[in-house]
């Protein structure tokens, strides 16, 4: 190390090793010397680059507060940059100073920046960068063209808590789950800029609070009412459900919907009462749950303003059952599900009456609280804004009238017409192979190789931030985002974001010229083209926004809906709509559980539609899903097997299917693909839940239809979510 060379300073000292080795206390500059001294240049300071004294030298130097390095001269920019080069190969010598070849030892000679552009195609290329990049100054972003520079590069703690130096060298994850390469064949007419207020990680603070609020109160209100735990994933669904009619402004929470009262929420705790029904395996718990079952409907039915023919018909069957299960000893557990059927069907309807006041008054209470919050959320929205000088209003109406012309275009990603205000610091850290984004203490985690996914799809979407200085905070944004729409609890939303196997979607691709998915999320989409459910923030990296909002005008798309009834009916609703409009080739390959008990309206409706060129079922546990939680968990638990089976079917106009027929060729390359990869796990779901719709089938086809229905293994492609 040379006279000039660094030194080094801890995060919690305020003592500095001076470059000569001596310490000294770290104090700004003070002007009140007799030496002249020169101001730094903003590139110097935007490097992190400072001027500091030194008490014991008496003399000024320079420390880098992101490298911690430490010059007596002031720094050169391009000398020696030891994010980007750490050993120095590529450093320029400073003005008079001579290296010669034999100086560095070993037989060795530095190697020449000329020399790089003549080592062949094969070797790496290090990209030019003036200014050394930081975490919250990106100079260079990421792309295919720029493999060795990460604009965040940053330091990570060793053993000893001290900082390391780290390499340059791109991060290849070695299981890729998607492939950005594919170019669309989606085209639509060509639109203007969205209106929606441009995401901050102050706002979605506030966002992922007041949703953990609505999520107690809706807790609070369902053991405090009807004294049972929320159905499991029953709120996630009532938001997927809620944003299908929803036609207010906040992209998570609903405000504006009719009907008040959600169909799904609704349905969902009036199945869970009396009490929640689970699983049964053996015997004892089978008698167990008939028990529970006749007590808690006699109590309910005592002290609920209940009709006195209500009350007659509730005790005598109550009594009758009792009766039943004190002489009967040798029943086996069959008897004991058919005895609960049986209790289910004469005394369902009468509690059913008197809870439904209840239960409505939870869903209007969580709707009218939701709406409050987001008028909060949307006032501090407009002054942050406002605090930046940008004019909402403005900028809405000169969108408005912004000329468009009726052509069509490729699809391409959502654009904001609202500018983005400036961002605040988001850190960034790497444990291992998972990246770490933290904001005012609020961490959110990625695995590294979606990391880097998440940085190419904002390379190829992102206009507004050549520059990489908004990318960890949107990040930030996104990912919480999720994380508050799917909670925080083991496993939970899991399914709803889960997505095809990679063989799937490349069967998809060769075979249909499938190049777009209408649900997912730029963590766990296949393609860079795709839907999802939030425009605002998602449209950075390639969402090309809601699918109910999305026409296409010809192209061949993936459909793998949240399993949510709402949606899915909405989903074929607009297919149809779609394929009759389009004279050009439109084809749609939808995945959607086979749910036969009762069918849903979507399934029914699809299988029954003039559109409809092919249909064929997996059964359950012979296929796998790519959980939801995909971007975080371990790669051993990526893949599940399904316990549903699902339906596949092809919606086609005309000339989709003389482009991309079923043919039978074709249908066999897909069931190849779906040959279960045997690393997948069971479903990451409990053994127990309860979601599905009353009614009068026997109690285990009821309990496997609501197993169904509430399991992680329930899928949504995008994002997972998207509507």
């Amino acid at each position: 190390m040379t006279s000039e060379n660094h030194g080094t300073v801890t995060a919690d000292s305020a003592v500095v090793m001076s470059p000569t080795g001596s310490t000294s206390e770290a104090a700004p500059f003070s002007p009140s010397t007799s030496k002249p001294i020169q101001e730094l240049p903003d590139e110097l300071i935007q490097a992190g680059w400072s001027k500091c004294w030194s008490k014991r030298e008496n003399r000024p130097y320079y420390f880098n507060r992101f490298t911690n390095q430490s010059l007596w001269e002031m720094p050169v920019l391009g000398q020696h940059d030891v994010i980007s080069d750490p050993l120095g190969l590529n450093a320029a010598p400073v003005s008079g100073e001579v290296i010669s070849d034999a100086g560095l030892g070993n037989g060795q000679r530095k190697r020449h920046p000329s020399e790089d552009t003549q080592a062949g195609p094969n070797s790496f290329k290090r990209p030019k960068v003036e200014i050394p990049v930081t975490p919250t100054t990106p100079t260079v972003p990421i792309s295919p063209s720029t493999p060795g520079v990460k604009p965040w590069v940053t330091t990570t703690d060793d053993k000893q808590g001290q900082t390391s130096v780290p390499t340059p060298a791109p991060y290849r994850p070695s299981v890729v789950y998607w492939d950005l390469d594919v170019q669309t064949n989606a085209v639509i007419r060509e639109r203007a800029s969205a209106d929606h207020l441009p995401p901050h990680p102050e706002i979605e603070l506030q966002r992922a609070q007041l949703t953990t609020k609505l999520r107690q109160h809706y807790h609070e209100l369902c053991s405090q009412r009807e004294g049972i735990e929320p159905p499991r994933e029953s709120f996630n669904r009532w938001l997927l459900e809620r944003k299908v009619v929803d036609k207010g402004l906040d992209p998570l929470l609903p405000s504006e919907c009719d009907p008040v009262i959600s169909p799904s929420m609704f349905r969902e705790i009036m199945n869970d009462i009396p009490i929640r029904l689970s699983r049964i395996k053996y015997k004892e718990e089978a008698r167990k749950l008939l028990f529970k079952y006749a007590e808690a409907a006699k109590k309910m039915i005592d002290s609920r303003n209940a009709t006195p023919d209500s009350r007659k018909v509730v005790k005598w069957n109550v009594e009758d059952t009792m009766n039943w299960l004190r002489r009967d000893h040798s029943a086996s557990k069959e008897d004991y599900m058919d005895r609960l059927e049986h209790l289910r069907k004469q005394c369902g309807p009468h509690v059913a009456s008197v809870a439904k006041d209840s239960v409505e008054g939870i869903c209007s209470k969580i709707y009218h609280i939701s709406a409050e919050y987001v008028r909060r959320m949307r006032q501090a929205h407009l002054t942050l804004l406002k605090e930046c000088n940008i004019s909402v209003g403005q900028k809405s109406t000169n969108s408005k009238n912004r000329m468009i012309f009726d052509r069509l275009v490729y699809c391409y990603p959502v654009r904001l017409s609202i500018p983005s205000p400036p961002q605040p610091r988001v850190e960034l850290h790497f444990e291992n192979d998972v990246a770490c984004l933290r904001y005012k203490g609020e961490m959110v985690k990625v695995n590294r190789g979606h990391f880097s996914k998440l940085e190419l799809l904002y390379r190829y979407s992102c206009i507004d931030d050549p520059r990489f200085e908004k990318f960890l905070s949107r990040v930030w944004c996104l990912i919480k985002r999720y994380q508050m729409m799917f909670g925080s609890g083991v496993n939970e939303g899991s399914g709803l974001q889960g997505a095809l196997p990679v063989p799937i979607f490349e069967a998809l691709n060769k075979q249909f010229g499938v190049t777009f998915e209408c649900f997912a999320s730029p963590l766990n989409c296949y393609f860079k083209q795709f839907c999802s459910a939030f425009p605002d923030i998602d449209g950075f990296f390639g969402s090309r926004g809601p699918f109910l909002s999305f026409s296409p005008v010809s192209g061949s798309f993936e459909a793998n809906p949240p399993f949510c009834e709402e949606l899915m009916d909405a989903m074929v609703t607009h297919f149809e709509d779609l394929l009759e409009r389009s004279s050009e080739p439109l084809s749609f390959i939808i995945f959607v559980p086979e749910w036969r008990d009762p069918p849903t309206p979507a399934l029914t409706r699809m299988e029954a539609s003039r559109f409809r060129r092919h249909q064929m079922i997996m059964p359950p546990f012979e296929h796998e899903y790519r959980s939801g939680s995909q971007h975080i968990c371990k790669r051993e638990e990526i893949y599940y097997k399904s316990v549903h089976g699902t339906a596949v079917i092809f919606l086609q106009n005309n000339a989709g299917f003389s482009k991309w027929e079923p043919t039978t060729e074709r249908i066999q390359e897909l069931l190849a693909a779906y040959k279960p990869s045997g690393r997948s796990l069971p479903s990451p779901g409990p053994s127990s839940t309860s979601t599905g719709d009353k009614d009068s089938k026997p109690v285990q086809e009821h309990l496997a239809r609501s197993q169904d229905n509430s399991s992680p293994v329930d899928k949504t492609a995008p994002d997972t979510t998207n509507i």
